[in-house]
């Protein structure tokens, strides 16, 4: 009697998401083996599952970096005006399933994967999440550059790749604990280094004034900053594709504020305040509670009133632990106003 089989084996058995073509599928797991050799310099004897990651990355890349070389030199040519978006924050996610549906190669990318014996959502799975931002603004940063990307706009962000990203949240015996997110400790396939523009940047220092002469910035800390460029496909336009910048600094000044150094000390007390985390966790609970209404209920507010039309209400939501009959009520007095 055959041996049940498990659920992946199952999953292999179909491609879900439609027919390739024999042609595309044998020329992705020709660049999968290629990238697999030649790049990484493995075999399957010895290969990993990240590194099947990265050859896929990499064989996805190669059809990207052409399309976005071709767009570039369109760019030159017409000379459109362009869009230049600056943004701290730029919470990008992972980057393979996006590119392969956003060029049309998810489904060869699926049959090409099965055909060598690997599954697709355990590869996805090993790409780190370029969190480079806190959340809201910076995956709504994100998001236009999709959109303009999509929409054929001659457009650019300008950002910080950040070394950590967001932190890593676990649970320990009941308590929030905060991880470092080393999001770059085995590198990043879909970026480009450009060391030829690396410039110095200058921190701290004081400046020094001469009669008769220009001022000087002196007894700086010096930081070689070098930028990065990261392509951003749009959806199914097979015409063009803009570029996401991820620059650490990409400024000819900088302002010295005279702050600074107690910034930075702020910043130290926060963190030998973090390492006591039940004195933090005082903290934390103390300045919540003094905080008062969020500014953010103006917005809200105009967002209801002038774009969906609707007026809020003073109504609150009973919490979880009252009974139902209350949150029921709350329903019907919500559907009468």
């Amino acid at each position: 009697m055959a041996t049940p089989l498990t659920d992946q084996e199952k999953r292999k058995q179909i491609s879900i998401r439609g027919i390739a073509g024999v042609e595309n599928v044998a020329e992705l797991k020709k660049g999968f083996n290629r990238h697999l050799h030649f790049t990484l310099v493995k075999d399957r004897n010895v290969a990993t599952p990240l590194d099947y990651y990265f050859a896929l990355a990499h064989t996805v890349r190669d059809h990207l970096v052409g399309r976005w070389i071709r767009t570039q030199q369109f760019y030159y040519e017409a000379d459109p005006k362009r869009v230049y978006y600056l943004s701290l924050e730029f919470y990008m996610g992972r980057a393979l399933q996006n590119t392969m549906i956003n060029l049309g190669l998810q489904t060869a990318c699926d049959e090409a994967i099965y055909q060598l014996g690997l599954d697709m959502e355990d590869l996805e799975e090993m790409e780190e999440d370029a969190g480079l931002g806190n959340g809201g603004l910076g995956r709504l940063a994100a998001c236009f550059l999709d959109s303009m990307a999509t929409l054929g706009l001659a457009a650019y962000g300008y950002g910080i790749r950040y070394e950590y990203g967001i932190f890593n949240q676990k649970i320990k015996d009941g308590w929030q604990v905060e991880e470092a997110d080393d999001w770059l400790r085995y590198g990043n396939p879909w970026e480009k280094a450009r060391p030829e523009f690396m410039l110095p940047v200058h921190f701290y220092g004081r400046v020094v004034e001469e009669d008769g002469k220009e001022p000087k910035w002196v007894d700086t800390q010096v930081v070689l900053a070098m930028p990065y460029d990261t392509p951003i496909p749009g959806y199914m336009n097979n015409t063009m594709f803009n570029d996401i910048i991820n620059m650490l600094f990409h400024h000819d000044r900088f302002k010295v504020f005279a702050d600074y150094e107690s910034y930075v000390e702020c910043q130290e007390r926060v963190s030998a305040l973090y390492k006591d985390q039940r004195e933090w966790t005082r903290v934390v609970v103390k300045n919540i509670a003094a905080s008062g209404k969020f500014s953010s209920d103006r917005t809200i507010k105009e967002y209801a009133t002038e774009i969906w039309g609707v007026e809020p209400t003073d109504l609150k939501i009973p919490p979880p632990s009252e009974p139902r009959e209350a949150l029921e009520e709350t329903a019907r007095a919500l559907r009468k106003s």
